[in-house]
C-alpha cells in the first residue's frame, strides 16, 4: 500500500502550471486557456474555479504564475469546477484578483452527499465541503431516499442569482456509517472508476497467463540471477525486484521491473482505460487497480518462482554510494523469494533465528543491501537530498471493514532501502533519456516560492532557530540544515510537516527540471508501470529507443502526446490523493467516535483565528475551538502563530504539548473536536495513551 514510500518525494499544497513552452511539443493536448482584452484593456482569462467554504474562489489560468482570486461577491453565481471567464481587476502585489464575468461550462453534474427531509421537500447536504450550499430536491425527486441516507444526486440548477441549487436524486448509496457505503462514497465524490467495463475486462482474458519462448526473443536471460522482492504483507501488485552482488570493490544492482508494456500495447482498451485512470488508488480496506487484476496481480506481477518479462536496470555503484556505471535491457527473470518489510528487518537485525535459518542463502545479500542503501542515502544527503521523514496514517480494519486501530505507520530499514534502490534506478533512466534529448516523461520539482519559504524561515525564527537563508535562493541543502537543526525537539514531526507544505508539488513533465526535494538534477519515475501510467509509457519509450525505433516519425508522435500524458496524470494523482486523504479522514472519525470523554496528549499542529489543531500520536487530528478555551479571553497572533490570553498572557503555540479531552465527533463532517484537560498533576498517562504515545526514536 505504500509502495516503497516513493511518495516521500511528492510534495504538496501548491497549485500546478505548467507554461512553459515545450521542446518537444508541436502541439498541446490540452488547449490552453483564452487570453483576450476587456474594456479598457483589462486582460480576461478562461480557467477553471474552486470554491471555498468561506465562498470566495480561486481560478487556475495557463498564462498566469498565479491563480486569480475572487471573492464571494464577484462570484457572478460561479460553482465550484466551473469553467469561467474572468476578468482581471487586480494584478499587483502578492495576489491577483478577479471577477467572474460568465460561467462557460458545469464541471460538477452530480454530487455525493446526505439527504435530509425538510417540511414538504428535501435536501442533500454534499460531501465536498467546497460546495457551500445545500442541494433543493423537489417532491417527486428523492428517489425513495430516507432521512439519513447517503446519495448520489444530479445537478438541476446551479443556484443562479440568489436561488438554491436543485437536484434530483439518482441513487441511494444506503447508511452513510454502513462499511463499504462510506468508502464507496469516497469513490463516487472523487469519481474515481470504480470497476473495470465489459469491453476491458474481455480485454484482459485475452492476455496470456504463460510467457511463450518467441517472447524471449533478444532479452537478457537474468533467471539464474538471485533476486528477491520486498513488499508490504498485503501487497499482491509487485512490480519490482532487486538483486546485489560484488565485483572487485564495487556493488552490482539490479533493479528489475514488470515490462507491463509488453501486455498493455499503445491505444489498446487496456492502454486508454490505464491512462484514463492514471494510477491505482489504495484506500482503507480498498484498492482501486489502474490495471484489471489478471495483469495487476497475475502475468505482470513478479511472482515468486514464475518466469517474468521484466525491464532491468543494472548499476555498478562504488563503494561510496557513487554509481559509475549503468544499462538498461529488456530482460527474463524468475524471482526466488517473495519477502516482507518486516521480514527482511527481523533478518537484518538478527533477533529471529527461525527467519535466519529459513532465509540463510539471503542473509548475507541483504546485509550487503543494508550497507548500500546506507551508502547511497549518504550520497544523496551530502549533495542536499531532503529526507521529511513522516509517520503515516496505518489504518487496520476488520473483516466487515470496521476500524480496529490507528497508528503511525514506522518505517523500517528494509523501507528504506528500497526506496534507496528505486531512487536510483530512476535517476538513471532519466540521466539516459535526458542525454538522448529525446521526447520524454520526467518527475519535476520545482524550487519553493519565495514567500511560502519566508513565512516558514519567520515561523522557525520564531521557534528560536537562527535562520540566516535567503528565501529566495534557498537551496535544498539549507532546507536539509533547518530540518536537521530540530531533530530530537517535541515540534520536530510539526516542522518537517510546515516545511514539506512550504515545497512545491512533484508532477509530471516533459521537461527536465530537476527535483528539488531530491537534489536531483534528472529525475523520472521508472519503478512501478502496474501502479503508474507515467511509468507505462516510459517504458515504450525506452523500449524503442533500445531498438532504436525513435525516428523523426515517432518522435513527433511523442511530442505531440507526452504533454497531454504529463497534465492528465498530474490531475489524477491529485485527484487521488484527495481521495485517500479524505478516506483517511473518515475512518479516523469513525475511529474516535468511540474514545468519547477519554483524555490523550498531543501536538499543536496549527493555530488559527477560531482555535488549534491538536494531533495525536496516532496521526489523528481534531480541534480545539477558541470558545472551548476557558479561564481568559483568547486572541490569535499571525506573526507568531499562537494564541495570548489577553489578562494571563498564557500562550498556545505551534508545537506545545498539551493535553485534551475529546469532547464530540462528527462522522458526516469527518470532524474531530477538543477541549483542553486538565493537566495529571502527577505526569502519569492513562493506559490507551501509553499504547499511542511512543517515542519514534531511541
Amino acid at each position: 500500500m505504500f509502495a516503497h514510500n516513493e511518495r516521500k518525494e511528492e510534495m504538496t499544497k501548491v497549485t500546478i502550471n505548467t507554461t512553459r513552452k515545450k521542446k518537444h511539443a508541436k502541439a498541446p493536448a490540452v488547449k490552453p486557456f483564452k487570453k483576450q482584452k476587456g474594456k479598457k484593456g483589462k486582460e480576461i482569462y478562461e480557467g477553471v474555479i474552486t470554491t471555498n467554504r468561506k465562498g470566495f474562489g480561486f481560478v487556475e489560468c495557463e498564462g498566469l504564475d498565479e491563480d486569480i482570486f475572487v471573492a464571494a461577491s464577484k462570484l457572478n453565481g460561479a460553482f465550484h469546477q466551473d469553467k469561467v471567464k474572468v476578468e482581471l481587476i487586480n494584478g499587483r502585489g502578492r495576489r491577483c484578483e478577479g471577477r467572474v464575468l460568465k460561467v462557460l461550462d458545469h464541471g460538477i453534474k452530480s454530487l455525493i452527499g446526505t439527504y435530509q427531509e425538510g417540511r414538504g421537500f428535501g435536501f442533500v447536504i454534499p460531501d465536498n465541503i467546497r460546495v457551500t450550499d445545500d442541494i433543493h430536491i423537489a417532491p417527486g425527486m428523492e428517489f425513495k431516499a430516507k432521512d439519513g441516507e447517503k446519495v448520489v444526486v444530479e445537478l438541476l440548477s446551479y443556484g443562479e442569482g440568489h436561488m438554491r441549487p436543485e437536484g434530483r436524486i439518482s441513487e441511494v448509496l444506503g447508511d452513510p456509517f454502513a462499511p463499504g457505503v462510506d468508502i464507496m462514497s469516497v469513490i463516487r465524490a472523487h469519481d474515481l472508476p470504480f470497476d473495470f467495463s465489459e469491453e476491458v475486462r474481455d480485454a484482459s482474458e485475452r492476455v496470456p497467463l504463460k510467457i511463450r519462448k518467441s517472447e524471449l526473443r533478444g532479452r537478457r536471460d537474468l533467471r539464474d540471477v538471485k533476486m528477491v522482492t520486498i513488499d508490504g504483507e498485503d501487497s499482491k501488485d509487485l512490480d519490482d525486484a532487486v538483486s546485489l552482488s560484488r565485483k572487485g570493490k564495487d556493488y552490482i544492482l539490479g533493479v528489475h521491473i514488470a515490462d507491463v508494456s509488453h501486455y498493455v500495447k499503445e491505444d489498446s482498451v487496456l492502454d486508454k482505460e490505464a491512462l484514463k485512470r492514471g494510477n491505482s488508488v489504495y484506500l482503507p480496506g480498498k484498492v482501486i487497480p489502474m490495471l484489471p487484476e489478471r495483469l495487476s496481480n497475475g502475468i505482470c506481477s513478479l511472482n515468486a518462482g514464475e518466469d517474468r518479462l521484466a525491464m532491468s536496470c543494472i548499476m555498478r555503484i562504488t563503494e561510496a554510494g557513487v554509481i559509475k556505471d549503468y544499462e538498461i535491457c529488456e530482460s527474463v527473470i524468475n524471482v526466488d523469494r517473495r519477502m516482507t518489510y518486516t521480514n527482511v528487518a527481523a533478518i537484518l537485525e538478527g533477533n529471529d533465528r527461525a527467519l535466519l535459518k529459513e532465509y540463510k542463502g539471503f542473509t548475507a545479500m541483504f546485509k550487503r543491501m543494508e550497507r548500500l542503501a546506507l551508502a547511497l542515502k549518504k550520497m544523496r544527503h551530502k549533495r542536499g537530498a531532503i529526507d521529511f521523514d513522516l509517520p503515516e496514517t496505518k489504518i487496520e480494519l476488520d473483516d466487515d471493514g470496521r476500524v480496529t486501530d490507528i497508528k503511525a505507520y514506522e518505517h523500517n530499514t528494509a523501507t528504506a532501502m528500497i526506496e534507496q534502490f528505486m531512487l536510483s534506478a530512476n535517476e538513471c533512466v532519466a540521466g539516459y533519456m535526458l542525454g538522448k534529448d529525446l521526447p520524454f516523461l520526467y518527475r519535476v520539482h520545482e524550487t519553493p516560492d519565495a514567500d511560502r519559504m519566508g513565512e516558514l524561515i519567520d515561523l522557525l525564527r520564531g521557534f528560536g532557530y537562527n535562520i540566516k537563508a535567503d528565501p529566495g535562493k534557498i537551496k535544498p541543502k539549507e532546507v536539509q540544515r533547518m530540518i536537521a537543526d530540530c531533530a530530537g525537539t517535541p515540534q520536530e514531526d510539526l516542522i518537517r510537516s510546515l516545511t514539506l507544505r512550504s515545497m512545491k508539488q512533484a508532477r509530471y513533465s516533459t521537461e527536465c527540471v530537476g527535483h528539488y526535494g531530491l537534489a536531483a538534477k534528472e529525475y523520472t519515475h521508472f519503478t512501478s508501470p502496474i501502479r503508474r501510467y507515467p511509468d507505462l509509457q516510459i517504458h515504450r519509450i525506452l523500449k524503442e529507443q533500445l531498438h532504436d525505433k525513435l525516428k523523426k516519425k515517432r518522435i513527433a508522435h511523442y511530442g505531440e502526446i507526452l504533454r497531454g500524458v504529463a497534465d492528465r496524470c498530474s490531475q489524477c494523482e491529485r485527484k487521488a490523493a484527495d481521495a485517500e486523504r479524505e478516506a483517511d479522514k473518515m475512518k479516523a472519525a469513525e475511529y474516535m467516535s468511540d474514545h468519547i470523554g477519554e483524555e490523550f496528549e498531543g501536538v499543536i499542529s496549527g493555530v488559527t483565528g477560531w482555535g488549534m489543531y491538536v494531533a495525536l500520536p496516532n496521526t489523528v487530528e481534531g480541534m480545539v475551538a477558541l470558545t472551548k478555551i476557558s479561564g481568559d479571553e483568547y486572541s490569535y497572533v499571525e506573526k507568531e502563530h499562537a494564541l495570548v490570553g489577553r489578562r494571563t498572557r498564557k500562550r498556545f503555540s505551534l508545537g506545545q504539548k498539551v493535553s485534551v479531552k475529546l469532547v464530540s465527533v462528527d462522522r458526516l463532517l469527518h470532524t474531530i473536536d477538543f477541549e483542553l484537560a486538565a493537566e495529571d498533576k502527577k505526569g502519569k498517562k492513562k493506559k490507551h495513551e501509553k499504547r499511542w504515545y511512543k517515542a519514534r526514536r531511541k
